[in-house]
């Protein structure tokens, strides 16, 4: 199941409650001793004390439709019985009623209740980041990004196995990648609001590359509008415009408009040649988002790949290197820990650069390959760069930088999701080393 089929609206937890009343309604009621019928016993029993779920169902019942006295009613509750084991019902049903009473500060305090004693609720988690996000406060931010991460942790994280039977597996996947978009954005965000600007700006390119969006060009735009780097600016207000339509969150298109002529003319100094401009990115932007050819579709072996050189685009077959020893670095030009990792990754590449049995590839991964060549220029990377062309799908790559080893058999026997790996270096090496001292696979028949 998708993120997106688990974030449902939650505020009808009361009726969760609703069985209490006829379950204990025989345990309430008064019986009569049949032996003495409508006679009075001369020794009346004591009352009987009502059990926590009567407690509970009496709290509820006695608020009627008053939202302050069912809030002012479970909060006593709790009080009686802190452990109860209806505690997250009762959170929920106390966050829908302080948000009808527009107490945001109480919401937020159930809503983080909830995700501490249910971390993989992330129906609630989004509600209690949004919450978090209207109080603004510096600490409450923090603690956001923080949810937001774990949220992108769990989409990412999803398999197939979890899947509806009715949705297809392109189905699922596209809606797995809308889910990481957004949750991209929900947390760049809150960084842009943190004032960490690189963080915020890794997210929204991230974003932008899962799905090509309007809001996150938007907010790239702005980026770059406020560190005053114009030519940047308009190309990303550019491919907002082109992108928004009604149902794109944020700006609309004649805000995006708005401030795609007042950046125009700061760079410019008039509006001549904007729209010539606005109808190229539009060109530009929706062709790359209709109709890019998806390359090796639905091949299975590696080695049956034909990948690009990057970024002349020259055919690239990986056929030729089977019984080798193939290491691939995935990365894009958005990521900042993919060109820390870049130095490392060349280092131990030059220490196996007269072994005629290993291969050491860069694959690009950018949706948008435009991006690619000015990188390159500025990085000048030693190992040879390729564009991924769908390799990254196979392996399943969702995190960048990752670094993969392939032994001569095509097993994978080492992999590095991300960036932080303090023995990287040395885990890389041994890894390829490895491989290397491995046995040769047999000749394939007839050669």
């Amino acid at each position: 199941m998708s993120l997106s089929r688990r974030f449902r609206p939650f505020f009808l937890i009361l009726i969760l409650f609703a069985p209490l009343a006829t379950a204990h309604a025989q345990d309430l009621a008064p019986t009569a001793d049949p032996k003495t019928k409508s006679r009075p016993s001369k020794k009346e029993s004591p009352a009987k004390t009502p059990s926590p779920a009567e407690e509970l169902q009496k709290a509820i019942n006695s608020a009627g439709n008053d939202r302050a006295a069912l809030v002012r009613n479970l909060e006593d509750y709790l009080q009686t019985y802190p452990e109860s084991p209806q505690r997250p019902q009762i959170y929920r049903a106390l966050v829908e009623a302080c948000l009808q009473l527009r107490d945001i500060p109480r919401a937020t305090n159930y809503a983080e209740r909830i995700v501490a004693l249910t971390p993989d609720d992330m129906s609630i988690t989004i509600v209690a980041i949004q919450l978090l996000e209207k109080s603004g406060d510096e600490a409450a931010l923090r603690r956001a990004v923080t949810y937001a991460s774990r949220v992108l942790d769990y989409v990412k994280s999803s398999s197939l196995d979890q899947k509806s039977p009715r949705v297809s597996e392109e189905e699922w996947q596209d809606q797995k990648n809308r889910d990481q978009m957004s949750v991209l954005l929900l947390r760049g965000r809150l960084e842009s609001k943190l004032h960490d600007t690189p963080a915020a700006r890794t997210d929204y390119q991230a974003s932008y590359a899962l799905i090509p969006n309007a809001a996150a060009a938007v907010h790239l735009g702005e980026l770059d509008e406020l560190s005053k780097d114009y030519p940047a600016a308009i190309t990303e207000y550019a491919r907002a415009f082109a992108l928004a339509d009604s149902a794109s969150p944020g700006a609309t298109r004649q805000e995006i408009r708005l401030k795609l002529g007042n950046v125009w003319r700061l760079a410019h100094g008039s509006d001549a040649g904007l729209g010539d401009f606005i109808l190229h990115t539009y060109d530009e932007v929706t062709s790359a988002s209709s109709s890019k050819p998806a390359r090796n579709a639905g091949l299975k072996d590696p080695y049956a790949f034909i990948l690009r050189t990057a970024p002349a685009g020259d055919s690239f077959p990986l056929a030729p290197i089977k019984g080798k020893v193939l290491v691939v670095n995935f990365w894009a030009t958005w990521c900042g820990p993919c060109r820390a990792l870049e130095p490392q990754y060349e280092h131990v590449a030059l220490e196996f650069q007269s072994e005629k049995d290993v291969v050491f590839l860069s694959a690009n991964c950018d949706d948008d390959e435009s991006l690619v060549s000015p990188y390159l220029d500025e990085v000048k990377p030693k190992t040879t760069v390729v564009f991924a062309d769908g390799l990254d799908n196979l392996f399943g790559v969702e995190d960048f930088p990752t670094v993969i080893v392939l032994d001569r058999t095509g097993k994978i026997v080492y992999r590095s999701d991300g960036f932080g790996d303090d023995n990287f270096d040395k885990n890389l090496s041994s890894a390829v080393r490895s491989a290397l001292s491995a046995a040769s696979p047999p000749p394939i028949s007839g050669q």
